[in-house]
């Protein structure tokens, strides 16, 4: 049986960093995912190019594999 997280759908901002960090609030986690983000230029090119933007609320199963190729799987 394939995992949730593993799952091809959209995905929410805040639902994503809450598998990140899922011991804090979602408004932190959506902070602190995004702080993740930015530090590597490679991953925001990538994420930009694909129609991505700092406070877009969902993401799609790609932008989502980006996220996690190069943070690791939460």
């Amino acid at each position: 049986m394939e995992n949730s997280f593993n799952q091809n759908r959209v995905w929410g901002w805040g639902e994503l960093a809450l598998q990140y960090f899922p011991n804090i609030s979602q408004k932190s986690a959506t902070m602190q995912l995004l702080k993740w983000v930015r530090v590597s230029r490679e991953l925001v090119d990538q994420l930009e190019k694909s129609g991505w933007h700092p406070g877009k609320k969902y993401l799609t199963p790609r932008q989502k594999d980006y996220i996690v190729r190069h943070l690791g799987e939460p």
